[in-house]
Parts: C-alpha cells; structure tokens; sequence
C-alpha cells in the first residue's frame, strides 16, 4: 500500500548519515580523551631516569610506580565502563575528566614517592575511565561503513599525545630538576576537551533507546540528521518504527553477570585476551625502553631523544590504518600487524647501535599504533548497547590488572636473562591476539552495531539490521 511506510530503526538512520562537520567535530573532542589517556601511560617512562637520580628510587620502586598506576587504571576502565551503561555516556566522561585533571595536578605537587603512587592512581584511575567511554560513544554514533575509520583517526590524533610527552620529556627533564614535574601535569590541559564534548558532544541514542527513553533518542538523532543536512523523517502520529511496551528494552540494572552468559561469555573472552596481551607488549616496550637503553650504556640525553623520536612514529602507524581498517576484515588485518610486529621486536631486541635502536624502535612504534584502531573499534561493536561500555572496559580493565604485575615481571625477566629476552616475550605476546580474533571473533567490518552484537557466528556477512528496536 503507497501510504504505508517501513519502519527505520534509530540506528539504521544514524548509519545511512552522510559524514559532515557533526563528525568531524565528535571525532575531534573524544580524541582528547584518547589524547591524554596517552600522555598518561608514557610520561612517567621520560621521568623515571631522572627521578630515579632525584629520589634515589630502584627499579623495584619504579616497578611498583608503574603497577599501581595500572591498579588505577583497572579501577577507571571498570568504573567508567559500568557507570557509562548505568547513568549515560556523557555524563560518566566528563566526570571522569575531572578526577583525570584532579590527578594531574596532584602529580605536580609530589614530594616522595608514596605521593606519588597516590597521585598517578588517581590520574590513571580518570584517565581510562575517559577514554573508554570515548571509544563506545564516537562507535555509537558513527555510520557502520566509517565506524572504523573515524575511529582511526581518533587514534591518529590521540596518539599525538605519544611524541608530546616524549619530545616534553626530552626538552624539559634533562635541563631542569622540576622538569618531569610539567610533563606530569600536561593532563592539565585536559579541560579544554572536557568543555569541547559539553559544547559538541550529545549523549548517545543507542544508549537511550536502550533505556527505553525513545523519544530523547529521537529527538537527538533528527538534531544530527539536521546538522548533516538530511531532512527528518516525518514524525508518524500512529507510532510507526516507535517501540511499544511489549517490545521495549528493558531498563534492568546493569550487571556484570551478563558478560559471562552467552553470547557475551565468548566474545569478552577474545576482547580481553587482545586487550592483556596487546597492551602488556605496548606498555612494557614503551615504559621501559628509555630505562633499559639508559641502562645498557647510552647517556639520559641519548636515551630520552631516540626514546622520543621512536614515539613520534606512534602517530603515523595510526594514519597508516585509516585505508585498511573499514576495507579488509579487522580480525586477519589485526592478525598480520600481530606477525610484523613480533618480527620487529625480535629484532629490536638484537640491537645496540643508535641508529638500528632508532629505525626498529620507529618501525615497532608504528605497528603498535597501526594495531591500536583495530582493538579499540573492534572490543566496542562486538557488545549489545545495554553492555556495551561495561563490556569493552572491563576487558581493557583486565588488561590493567595483569599490567600491575607485568613490570614486576619485565624488570625480572631482564635481571634474569637480559635485554633481549625481554623483547622477544614481547614479541610472542603482540602475535596472540590476532590468532584468538581470528579463531573465535565474529566480524563486525562493516556490518551494523546492531547486527555485530547478536551474530553468534565468526563469518557474519556484513548487512544493515531488520530490527526496529535497539538491543
């Protein structure tokens, strides 16, 4: 009949949006959440030689610098994830920026060690909460066809935040004994993108509509369809496409019993297995390498500018992803990154000379980075809206919780058997998580969030979801 029309979920509306200054702008305000998340984890590898001169501080004692900082960050990406499914997106980040900021500036105004562990737990604990909030809202917001792009350049810009802290660290600790007291409170500037998301940042439609607040998600996603320039459909006063009671979603209490029933079980099994091993390779290579070439001979000048010319490749790997990531399936892309990268630092753990450190040390960076987008879009589409922030961030959280250890470990393992051992566990862990998303992942390339959240297979063809109502 001509004056019937089909339903369009709000979801299938937010995919088929033209890209326009709405995203540009969303893509820009939520990497600086991303942006100081890594400022965060790599300015205290450019002050811990000089704080280790300053304090007298062993390498225990960096160590336990190190994994109480992860502790906090466990705390930020569990917190941030569930509070971000409970009381909405927005909301949790800006918070959490406040606490990240708080933290920074606590870290300004230590004076021991034991403040000092205090100070960065707390930067931490606000610095993931933020940035996993960032990775869910800009996956919910953003058409299927360019989830993984935008989220690449997000990573692009946020890993800006890599080489600030190096080039930081190197121009200002060698020169000034309260040098690393600026590169810690660089998360100062957090504020300017905690007041970019309250100008520009709505919160999500996904995440109303799974709270059964229809008409907010309405009323927010044809705000985004009039910013993109696409007319609104017309309202229907006989509810067409608008969830009745029988079918709306429920607004039960969030709990995190739901990630171990299926089909959550499996899927934040993969997530948090790419998580642990991922980000113990990429923090203990970028943690500790200033330390360990300071240590094999180089002097702190030399340490600190290869360290910084390495993280200024971070960046680029990112950039290096933006063609690959919505084209080929994310799983086997993010396996052969996986396979470079272990071949890299097998050699990077070979070498002594500054110029195979800096070539090697660039080439890993860039792989690293190159994976990042990868991960990061991939754990936030796999998840159900109602679970979806609780789901991604406890998986990254546990990749935290094993990191409270892993210096402990790193520091152990190059006591014990040596420089090159060290890379070449690294190397073993960056290859498995490729391997497990391939095994037993199911595909989310270009297929909706919708879609990718209740496939229960690994070759889910890519296609728009039938659904009218948000899981």
């Amino acid at each position: 009949m001509a004056g019937i029309r089909e339903p369009v979920a709000l979801g299938d509306r937010l995919d088929r949006l033209p890209l326009s200054s709405f995203h540009r702008r969303l893509v820009l305000a939520l990497a600086g959440m991303i942006l100081f998340e890594w400022v965060e984890i790599n300015a205290f590898a450019f002050v811990a030689p000089t704080l280790r001169e300053q304090w007298g501080m062993s390498l225990s004692t960096v160590a336990l610098v190190i994994g109480i900082s992860q502790l906090g960050a466990f705390g930020g990406g569990v917190l941030g994830g569930y509070l971000a499914d409970r009381v909405g997106r927005r909301r949790t980040l800006l918070v959490s920026v406040i606490v990240y900021c708080a933290g920074s500036a606590l870290c300004v105004l230590v004076q021991s060690p034991w403040q000092l562990i205090a100070a960065r737990f707390t930067a931490h604990l606000g610095a993931q909460a933020m940035a996993v909030v960032a990775i869910v809202m800009l996956t919910e917001f953003v058409p299927a066809a360019a989830r993984g792009r935008l989220q690449t350049w997000k990573v692009a810009i946020g890993a800006l935040g890599i080489p600030l802290a190096a080039w930081t660290g190197y121009f200002v600790v060698p020169h000034w004994t309260w040098g690393w007291r600026l590169v810690l409170g660089l998360g100062l500037f957090g504020i300017v993108f905690a007041y970019l998301v309250h100008r520009w940042v709505a919160e999500s439609p996904r995440w109303l509509l799974s709270r059964g607040e229809w008409e907010r998600a309405e009323e927010t996603v044809r705000s985004i369809e009039r910013s993109c320039g696409v007319e609104p459909p017309e309202p229907d006063r006989e509810g067409v496409g608008r969830p009745d009671a029988s079918t709306s979603p429920e607004t039960r209490r969030v709990r995190f019993a739901e990630l171990l029933t299926p089909p959550n079980r499996r899927r934040f099994a993969v997530v948090a297995t790419m998580w642990v091993t991922g980000l113990f390779a990429y923090s203990a290579f970028n943690t500790w390498t200033p330390t360990f070439l300071s240590e094999s001979g180089l002097d702190l000048d030399n340490a600190l500018l290869l360290s910084a010319a390495v993280a200024s490749a971070a960046p680029v790997g990112a950039v290096l992803a933006v063609p690959l990531i919505d084209r080929w399936d994310r799983r086997r892309t993010q396996l052969a990154l996986g396979a470079l990268l272990a071949a890299t630092l097998l050699l990077f753990g070979l070498v002594r000379t500054p110029a195979a450190v800096l070539v090697l040390g660039c080439v890993t960076s860039l792989l690293f980075q190159a994976s990042v987008p990868f991960l990061q879009v991939y754990s936030a589409e796999v998840f159900p809206t109602r679970v979806r922030a609780l789901g991604s961030g406890t998986a990254n959280a546990l990749s935290r919780i094993v990191n409270f250890g892993a210096p402990m470990l790193v520091a152990a393992v190059y006591s014990g058997l040596g420089y090159t051992a060290v890379f070449a566990m690294l190397a073993v862990l960056g290859l498995v998580g490729g391997c497990v998303a391939v095994l037993y992942g199911p595909r989310t390339t270009g297929v909706s969030l919708e879609t990718a959240a209740t496939s229960d297979t690994t070759t889910s063809t890519p296609g728009r979801s039938k659904e009218t109502v948000l899981p």
